[in-house]
């Protein structure tokens, strides 16, 4: 792997992360485009210790309160009322889908699910219902009022992320929408959903990304470092954004992009595999 495209891919991670546009679909496209190979399944999850350490840095005393008071409950009956409190169950409780889904799939996930047919109808598909949940959800629900029910609804939301494609925050978001939530609060929540699950496959993929002709571990570490940069930027660009707008700018953009993507694969110019 060349530093260039150590430096455009760690790059495209970190802004494409937490926009519910897919950044394992664009690192795959990126790597077909201009560099001709795919960088892998391997490298994504890796970079993503970065975007996700980013996420750790940013919600830094909103993860150590919801630790702490998980940890709490344990001994003291009064903190298992508190919205905190719940909130951590269901994060632990959401991340549980991904997790089985990630192993029992793990092959395909790495093989057919990296196909560019499948994630360019990934990207039209999902965005679309990306743009009906914004036109029908009611947005009421704040994040502390989020049931058990919708938190492992949201788990399996998040799981559908696997698919290169769908996105992970674009699932959670969608889903979210569907359910009544507020663009905030689904945005928030699927942060924290993340984070378990991301950094375990992450830990778990590092023996795979150096193997073949992949990167070195120094090349690693700086497309890791890269993508964590941009990605702090980009999550507080996105809490921002989706305090005042809606999601249809991301649902036009997956659409072209797909459609783009299926116009490139027929005429023969990209390789799907």
């Amino acid at each position: 792997m060349t530093w260039l495209e150590v430096l455009v891919l760690g790059l495209v991670q970190g802004l494409t992360e937490f926009l519910p546009i897919s950044s394992s679909a664009h690192l795959r496209i990126t790597s077909e485009v201009f560099f001709g190979r795919d960088a892998g399944a391997a490298f994504t999850a890796v970079t993503q210790l970065g975007t996700e350490a980013a996420v750790v840095v940013y919600f830094a005393k909103d993860i150590g309160r919801l630790v702490a008071v998980w940890f709490r409950g344990f001994r003291t009956p009064m903190v298992r009322i508190t919205d905190d409190y719940k909130i951590a169950w269901l994060v632990i409780i959401g991340t549980i889908p991904i997790a089985v889904l990630g192993l029992l799939f793990e092959d395909q996930i790495q093989t057919v699910g990296r196909n560019l047919w499948l994630i360019a109808v990934s990207l039209i598909v999902f965005g679309l219902l990306l743009g009906l949940a914004e036109r029908v959800g009611r947005q009421q629900t704040e994040l502390r009022k989020i049931t058990p029910r919708t938190g492992i609804a949201l788990g399996f939301a998040q799981a559908m992320a696997l698919i290169p494609g769908v996105s992970r925050s674009g699932g959670t978001i969608t889903a979210g929408l569907f359910l009544g939530m507020t663009r905030p609060a689904i945005v928030r929540y699927s942060f924290l959903l993340a984070i378990p699950a991301v950094f375990a496959a992450g830990l778990f993929q590092i023996p795979d990304v150096f193997a073949g002709d992949g990167p070195s571990p120094v090349q690693m570490i700086v497309a890791t470092v890269i993508a964590f940069v941009v990605g702090y930027a980009s999550i507080a660009w996105l809490l921002r954004y989706v305090e005042g707008h809606s999601v249809y700018l991301f649902v036009w953009y997956r659409v072209a992009l797909g459609a783009v993507l299926l116009v490139a694969l027929s005429a023969g110019w990209l390789s799907a595999v």
